[in-house]
């Protein structure tokens, strides 16, 4: 990515923080219009390994549950080619467009997406599916035991489910290292890790407990070292920070609080600077697991 196109994308919502501390929230789709194009870049490795564990290969049904902007749904579909289909599915259909207009512009049609709650996936055909995917959903679902039932149904016997989920929290700095720093200033919210988020995979007992009452057997696991941001200044990187997750407790701040967190957050990202960028990710589980006959 160049500098110049960094600056197209990234603008807008630098110049919101500039124009005022009480930005106005975004919505999950503006946020996503300004960064897809890079986290997608980013986190490619991530969704390529994934294809390459559930082996996939040309002819191939394959689903994607909480495919948001088609991640990695529409790599599936260029692997499995014109005589295979892939179905992604997501409740939000502004995220669903993103995927469409994506897969539009890469020629592929063989990529159905669908507005559909993964928890249930009414409509889809049972033992129709050779693998399932599941790159940073199945954690964020109300039930992800219920979507990995649902999953199951809908693939043929001995399908195989990959699903990347992120590791402990102090190997995921994106998210802590930022709240840390607010810490100092602020009381957050501590992480439950039976609710919906980010860290709800984090302890592998959980996976294995969830997996199993859902009738998979987990086959392998690995980790990978994913970035899902890079900023070039700092101020690019109290963009990105505000709109993924803390917008709306900064802004409830005082406005002096707001910019000693922004510098102190700069200054303790700034040993991660390589090649003139901060990158931000963490260690992702990539988890394989197999339907029981």
């Amino acid at each position: 990515m160049n500098h110049a196109s960094n600056g197209r994308h990234i603008g807008p919502v630098v110049n919101a923080q500039r124009a005022g501390r009480q930005a106005a929230l975004l919505t999950p789709e503006e946020i996503w219009r300004t960064y897809d194009g890079v986290e997608q870049r980013l986190s490619a490795p991530l969704s390529e390994r994934m294809l390459d564990l559930a082996e996939l290969r040309p002819g191939m049904r394959v689903l994607d549950i909480a495919t948001g902007r088609g991640e990695p749904a529409v790599r599936a579909a260029h692997r499995v080619g014109p005589t295979g289909a892939v179905l992604g599915v997501d409740l939000s259909e502004g995220m669903l467009q993103m995927a469409r207009e994506r897969a539009d512009r890469e020629g592929l049609s063989n990529l159905e997406l669908r507005a559909l709650n993964a928890e249930s996936l009414e409509g889809v055909p049972t033992a129709h599916f050779h693998a399932t995917l599941a790159r940073w959903g199945l954690m964020y679902l109300q039930s992800p035991v219920a979507a990995l039932l649902a999953a199951r149904r809908a693939m043929v016997p001995r399908g195989v489910l990959v699903a990347a989920v992120w590791a402990e929290p102090e190997r995921v700095p994106y998210f802590t290292l930022p709240r840390r720093v607010l810490g100092k200033y602020a009381s957050l919210p501590p992480i439950d890790p039976e609710a919906p988020g980010t860290f709800r995979y984090a302890d592998i007992g959980r996976l294995h407990r969830d997996f199993g009452a859902a009738g998979f057997t987990i086959d392998h696991v690995e980790e990978q070292e994913v970035a899902v941001m890079e900023a070039e200044t700092g101020a690019e990187l109290v963009a990105w920070t505000r709109a993924f997750g803390l917008a709306r407790l900064l802004n409830g701040l005082p406005e002096e609080i707001q910019r000693a967190w922004e510098a102190e957050l700069v200054e303790e990202a700034e040993p991660l600077r390589k090649d003139g960028w901060v990158r931000l990710g963490g260690v992702t589980r990539i988890v394989v697991a197999l339907s029981v006959e």
